[in-house]
């Protein structure tokens, strides 16, 4: 631990400046480089917007998409990129005019109204930020409520996706809110409590505290939360269903609970996962999905999520966001106590002799977006790897399972590969989703490789699949 600190005190000396230069134009940097992020998300759209003008598919699914079909995803497609384009300018507007006009700072001094009106002053820190973090989120998306009534009830309407009733809608927005009251408020807290108790050296208890609280969500979200906006029922009796019980047991996976959830009681999209602990995991899938595909196409979409978890991906992926977690936190602490940064951004000298710890860090991520663009796309390239892998896993499946279940069970899988291919084509048909997709475009927005990307490389596992197999003979 004493080395740990060490480290973070060399790391706080290095980046002192930060405490005292008034002359750095902290606003007018964040104001550069998201104006900068949002022209480059339009270079982007405009690289992939001529995609939707070409009237066939790609000679790979040439047999699966009919021209009906390839025109209505070409539509689709165009639409959401329009919206896409008309919506992160919109955005940028409303976030320039509230860093322009000073909205940070006014919305502290609101919050500090609110107490003072309950009799509290300002050294309720923690209650302050609550209210102030809750006056953010309504100056950010009470703007943006016309934006996603288009987009769910024209947009996704149109194209025949929308489930969603305006009931629904606002309740929706109700529980959201609720929710967030319910445990953002309290997550807060308690993560302000803990920088405050623990001072500079807040780093080590805080990443324990966000571990620990990772680990409460997964049993309280689908117990408590998920409740609120869809139900899980357990999947019914039958083939599906049996399939992918004895697909768990052939791979040892811990499997709890298998559930179908109301997913179209929202939108005609389709989806599949697992959650849980690594003692008692949790099978979802959207009752979409059941209706569009086939069980055996179901089983396939299964083993690729079953892949994710015999590779790990998930306890991976957490490594390197503990990791990067880290990187920030440790670099946190000089801005923690930097007064020209909070004057920058039009605080009054009152408060910023004294920044409080939540305006601080909300200040501090704004500055390092630059870097969390990059980092995204790095996120993406390691998720696009894992699927690789997964929809290898699935190809190999019956080498994963010899001999757990007995020859007719791993004759059962020699085909799961096809059989993916052939589920990842039927979601993307019934989603009306792109296939023509720009290189930069997806390298910059995907997690998934594209679904002609993951067809050939199917052909690939599955040549390479037998001839092992012919070696072995």
């Amino acid at each position: 631990m004493d080395f740990l600190h060490t480290f973070l005190k060399i790391v706080s000396q290095k980046l002192s400046w930060v405490t005292t230069d008034y002359s750095i134009p902290w606003k007018r940097y964040v104001l550069a480089f998201s104006w900068g992020n949002t022209l480059f998300e339009t270079y982007l759209l405009l690289r992939q917007y001529p995609n939707y003008s070409k009237t066939k598919p790609p000679p790979a699914l040439a047999n699966h998409f009919t021209a009906d079909v390839f025109a209505k995803s070409q539509n689709y497609g165009r639409d959401k990129a329009k919206f896409s384009l008309v919506s992160g300018i919109y955005s940028q507007l409303l976030e320039t005019a509230i860093l322009f006009f000073g909205g940070y700072a006014w919305a502290w001094g609101a919050a500090g109204s609110v107490l003072a009106y309950f009799g509290y002053g300002p050294e309720y820190e923690i209650p302050q930020s609550i209210v102030w973090a809750a006056i953010l989120y309504a100056m950010s998306s009470i703007p943006s409520l016309p934006l996603e009534v288009y987009r769910t009830f024209v947009l996704e309407e149109k194209h025949g996706f929308n489930k969603t009733t305006p009931w629904t809608f606002v309740t929706d927005i109700v529980k959201g809110w609720f929710v967030g009251l319910i445990i953002g408020g309290p997550f807060l807290a308690a993560f302000l409590a803990i920088v405050r108790w623990a001072g500079d050296r807040f780093v080590p208890w805080l990443m324990g505290f966000l571990c620990v609280f990772q680990m409460l969500m997964i049993f309280i979200y689908p117990n408590w939360i998920q409740p609120l906006f869809n139900k899980l029922s357990p999947l019914p009796e039958g083939t599906l269903r049996s399939k992918i019980e004895n697909l768990a047991s052939s791979l040892k996976f811990p499997l709890k609970h298998l559930y179908e959830i109301d997913g179209s009681k929202r939108s005609s999209h389709s989806n599949a996962y697992f959650f849980g602990l690594p003692w008692s995991k949790h099978i979802v899938i959207f009752d979409t999905l059941i209706k569009q595909s086939a069980p055996e196409e179901v089983e396939a979409v299964l083993a690729h999520e079953l892949g994710h978890w015999y590779y790990m991906h998930p306890t991976k992926l957490l490594t390197v966001s503990q990791l990067h977690l880290f990187s920030i936190l440790a670099v946190f602490p000089p801005f923690l106590h930097s007064p020209p940064l909070l004057r920058s951004f039009d605080f009054p000298a009152a408060v910023a002799a004294k920044p409080p710890i939540i305006v601080s860090f909300m200040l501090f991520q704004m500055i390092l977006a630059p870097i969390e663009t990059v980092v995204g796309i790095g996120m993406n390239a390691i998720s696009r790897k894992f699927e690789w892998e997964a929809d290898a896993f699935a190809c190999e499946l019956p080498a994963k399972v010899g001999g757990a279940k007995g020859k007719a069970n791993v004759d059962a899988m020699a085909d799961m590969g096809d059989r993916l291919g052939k589920a990842l084509i039927a979601i993307h048909v019934k989603n009306l989703s792109t296939v023509w997709v720009d290189w930069l475009f997806s390298a910059v927005h995907h997690s998934h490789p594209t679904l002609t990307e993951r067809l050939k490389a199917l052909d690939e596992f599955k040549m390479k699949r037998k001839a092992s197999v012919k070696k072995e003979l």
